[in-house]
């Protein structure tokens, strides 16, 4: 007993003696600490996410055998080709569209509350403003499209109010136009829009706020002492230090409308957009290679905008 108390206590005096010449070995080794902080991250993201995004990006230039329904594993362009038709590209210019006027709508209303939050609010009033802005992001995704849809329907909460303020007509108006009008609100692109705006105006607002605090006030007081107009303030240095979280916030919203399948299938018509029918190819069609070649559009059209905005300088500020 005494021999195996006196080996326990050994054991214990040599752990933390172990530990502290292997916390020196890496001390003196700083770029061995950092190869093994940043290993599991860089693996994650080299073997799971950039994998499979390669092999989704390979699957697209595969083919499916319309006889027995295999897919061909020989590289083609033929699913590039099938994208550019007349239907399927009536869907891409659908979902940008309305992916640029969500980012449009989002960054209008954003602005505003992100500004105020940032520059004007007391500490009290912006926790509860935070808190207005998240509270939403708490619930189920599902849960608030689909309360959306009842709140939109012809029987729903917000018909109901604009009966009784008698602008009823407008609304039949607005249904009544062929582009964004529907037998409904809850069935229309106008709807959709809506719900897009409310779905990701979070993601437009935190962005917006964070760039707003790293304005210097002295930028702003220097401005007003050499007489400059709070308009022309807001447009020479406000927004141009703004301009890189408004374009954060948009690559969030723009993206996430450009992929999104669940408010099209639950307020949309029968007009698809991409993520429906990656949807529609993916499981009705079992068209593994086009259902891939499409989800390829939005990465493009991602790519696109970034550069764009790169060239615009929207990044500098970063």
């Amino acid at each position: 007993m005494a021999e195996a108390a006196q080996s326990t206590r050994g054991d214990h005096r040599l752990a933390p003696h172990l530990g502290r010449r292997v916390a020196i070995y890496l001390y003196r080794r700083p770029g061995l600490s950092l190869l093994l902080l940043l290993a599991p991250p860089l693996l994650w993201l080299g073997v799971v996410y950039l994998g499979s995004l390669f092999a989704l990006i390979l699957q697209s230039f595969f083919t499916l055998d319309s006889f027995t329904g295999q897919v061909i594993r020989k590289l083609t362009l033929a699913n590039y080709s099938v994208l550019l038709r007349g239907a399927n590209i009536d869907i891409i210019a659908r979902t940008t569209g309305m992916a640029a006027a969500v980012t449009a709508a989002a960054a209008v209303l954003a602005f505003p509350l992100a500004y105020y939050m940032a520059r004007y609010a007391t500490p009290r009033q912006r926790t509860l403003l935070y808190l207005a802005v998240l509270l939403p992001l708490w619930s189920s995704y599902l849960v608030r499209v689909y309360s959306w849809k009842l709140i939109l329907a012809r029987e729903g909460i917000l018909n109901w109010t604009l009966v009784q303020l008698r602008l009823d007509g407008i609304l039949t108006w607005l249904l009544g136009l062929p582009v964004i009008g529907g037998p409904s609100l809850s069935v229309s692109p106008l709807g959709m829009f809506l719900v897009f705006v409310y779905v990701w105006l979070p993601y437009m607002i935190l962005p917006i706020e964070a760039a707003a605090e790293r304005v210097p006030e002295s930028l702003l007081e220097a401005s007003a002492d050499l007489g400059a107009h709070p308009a022309e303030t807001f447009r020479r240095i406000v927004l141009p230090l703004v301009l890189p979280g408004v374009v954060a916030g948009s690559i969030f919203t723009f993206a996430l409308t450009l992929g999104d399948f669940v408010v099209p299938y639950a307020l949309g018509n029968s007009a698809l957009f991409i993520g429906q029918a990656v949807l529609a190819f993916q499981g009705t069609a079992a068209n593994f290679p086009l259902a891939a070649a499409f989800t390829v559009v939005p990465m493009v059209i991602m790519g696109i905008y970034l550069f764009a905005a790169k060239r615009a300088g929207a990044f500098e500020a970063l």
